[in-house]
C-alpha cells in the first residue's frame, strides 16, 4: 500500500466513535484520564523520509560525540550544575518539522533537541492501541516488539537494582499533563513516582517514604527540568543538586543543558536550519527570516515566531537566546473533512552505557493546524491535532 492509499484507508475507517474508543482504552489501561489531546489520526510517511530523518539524526549524534567535553560543560548554568556528571546521556530526542523543499519533496528540518526522556512509556501504549482500533496498522508497525521494548527500557532505567529502590522523580507529578506517562512507567517497570519535595536525605543517601517506611533510592529516573523549579518558590527541597550524593541519575540533569538549543549554532547538516546565538547574529541577515527562542525553554515556551528589533532590544542577556532560520511546516495531512494539518516528528533514542551510540526506539508526533505544535494545545478540538505517532511504509 502506498502512502496516499494508507491515508485513504485510514480516513475511510475513521469515525469519532472509534477515536472515543481509542481514548477510553488508553485511559482504562492507565486507570486515569488523559490531560492532553490525542490526535484522531497517526501520520504516514514514506521510507525515503525515514531514511532522511535517520541520516540526519545519526549525523547529529556523531557531531555531539565529536564535541569537546569542555564545550558541552559551558552550556550548564552554574546554579544548576549537578555533581557526578556522566559520559553519556541515556536519552536523546530530536524534533523535526515536516516540511517541503522547492521540489515539493517532504523533508525533515531539525527544530529542537534534548538529552531528556520523553513519553517513552505512553507512546508505545498509544501505538499499540491504535493497532487495536485499526487492525491494519499492526502490519505497518516496524518498531520494536512490545515485550522487548519494555524489557530493554526497564534494563536501561532500573538496571540491576531492585525496583523498589528506583524512582521516577518529578515536580508535583500528579499535576503534570504527562502524568499518564508516569502511570504507564510505573505499571510497565514496577517503579514508584515521587515528588521531588518528598525525597529525604541522610548523609549522602536519598530516601522516599512508602507504606510508612523510608526506602533508599539507588537510581533516579529524572523527569525534573531544573529551570522549572523557579516556578515553585515554595517547594521544599531536602537535598542540594551540587552535593556528592550516593545515587545514579537516569539521565543526569547536566545533559538537559549540554544537549539543547545551545548546540544548534554548532551543528551543520542540510536538514538543520541555520542558527545563531542572538549576540552573534550577523547584520547581513534578515531578522524577519528567523524565529527567536530561549536556550533552555521547552514545549514552545518563550518562542517568538515573528521577532522584531524591539523584541531583540528588550532582551538583557542575548547569550541566552538563539535565532533559528524559519522553516514552514507542510500542511499535507488530510483529515476526513478535507482540511490539512501540519506535524512535527520527535525521534526518540535510548543509549545503553555499554553501547557506542544511541538506538532509535520510538517516535512521537505533534499535529497542528496552527503555526505551533506543542503538548499545551489541549483546547484545540480541531480534527487531526494533538499527540500522535508516525508509521513509515
Amino acid at each position: 500500500m502506498m502512502i496516499p492509499e494508507l491515508r485513504h484507508a485510514f480516513n475511510q475507517n475513521f469515525s469519532k466513535e472509534k477515536h472515543q474508543e481509542l481514548v477510553a482504552k488508553i485511559e482504562e489501561k492507565a486507570s486515569m484520564p488523559l490531560a492532553f489531546k490525542l490526535s484522531e489520526s497517526p501520520i504516514f510517511l514514506p521510507q525515503s523520509f525515514r531514511e532522511k530523518v535517520m541520516e540526519a539524526s545519526e549525523a547529529i549524534i556523531a557531531q555531539i560525540q565529536a564535541l569537546p567535553e569542555a564545550t558541552l560543560q559551558t552550556a550548564i548554568p552554574d546554579n544548576f550544575r549537578t555533581a557526578n556528571d556522566t559520559k553519556i546521556p541515556h536519552f536523546l530526542i530530536f524534533d523535526f518539522g515536516i516540511c517541503q523543499d522547492e521540489n515539493q519533496e517532504v523533508t525533515p528540518q531539525l527544530i529542537e533537541l534534548q538529552a531528556f526522556p520523553s513519553l517513552f512509556a505512553f507512546m508505545k501504549i498509544q501505538q499499540e492501541t491504535y493497532g487495536e482500533i485499526y487492525p491494519f496498522l499492526k502490519e505497518l508497525n516496524d518498531s520494536i516488539p512490545f515485550e522487548r521494548y519494555f524489557s530493554e527500557l526497564k534494563q536501561l532505567i532500573v538496571g540491576n537494582c531492585p525496583t523498589e529502590n528506583v524512582v521516577l522523580m518529578e515536580i508535583y507529578p500528579e499535576k503534570q499533563k504527562t502524568a499518564i506517562d508516569f502511570r504507564f512507567t510505573e505499571k510497565m517497570l514496577g517503579i514508584s513516582t515521587v515528588c521531588i519535595s518528598k525525597i529525604q536525605k541522610k548523609g549522602k543517601k536519598l530516601y522516599f517514604e512508602k507504606n510508612e517506611q523510608l526506602i533508599p533510592i539507588h537510581r533516579i529516573y529524572n523527569r525534573v527540568i531544573l529551570e522549572e523549579l523557579a516556578n515553585y518558590p515554595d517547594l521544599p527541597l531536602n537535598f542540594d543538586w551540587k552535593e556528592d550524593l550516593d545515587v545514579e541519575w537516569i539521565t543526569h540533569p547536566n545533559w538537559f543543558f549540554k544537549v539543547s538549543k545551545f548546540l544548534l549554532p554548532k551543528l551543520k547538516h542540510p536538514f538543520i536550519p541555520t542558527t545563531y546565538f542572538l549576540d552573534e547574529f550577523p547584520s547581513t541577515e534578515n531578522l524577519s527570516d528567523y524565529v527567536l527562542k530561549p536556550l533552555y525553554s521547552f514545549a514552545g515556551k518563550g518562542v517568538n515566531l515573528h521577532p522584531d528589533q524591539n523584541a531583540i532590544d528588550e532582551i538583557q542577556d542575548k547569550t541566552q537566546y538563539i535565532l533559528q532560520k524559519r522553516k514552514d511546516y507542510a500542511a499535507i495531512f488530510e483529515d476526513v473533512e478535507g482540511h490539512f494539518s501540519k506535524a512535527e516528528l520527535r525521534m526518540m533514542f535510548i543509549w545503553h552505557p555499554e553501547k557506542e551510540k544511541p538506538e532509535y526506539w520510538m517516535n512521537l508526533v505533534r499535529m497542528t493546524k496552527s503555526d505551533k505544535a506543542n503538548m499545551d494545545q489541549t483546547a484545540d478540538e480541531q480534527l487531526w491535532t494533538g499527540c500522535s505517532c508516525a508509521y513509515f511504509h
